[in-house]
């Protein structure tokens, strides 16, 4: 398997989900559109979805793969010394 941390982890899960289910959008949209329109503009509209999809998906990820490591703050520099 992979080696994620945690937070990178649930930002891969939440990615795959929220593609899936735009995924599944665009195919219904897909089949609810058969009769009505024409292929090529099926086609436009359902790129989009998928387009919006892996733009989002991908956002996720990257966003939140790199929250788990906490900041680090810079250490005082020591007084001098008169």
């Amino acid at each position: 398997m992979i080696d994620l941390p945690g937070g990178a982890a649930v930002a891969g899960i939440a990615a795959f989900i929220f593609f899936i289910v735009l995924a599944g959008v665009a195919y219904i949209i897909f089949r609810m559109l058969r009769k009505t329109v024409r292929m090529a503009f099926r086609m436009a509209i359902v790129a989009a979805i998928l387009v919006i999809a892996m733009a989002g998906s991908l956002s996720l990820w990257w966003l939140n793969s790199g929250a788990s490591a906490p900041a680090q703050k810079a250490k005082p520099t020591p007084a001098k010394k008169k």
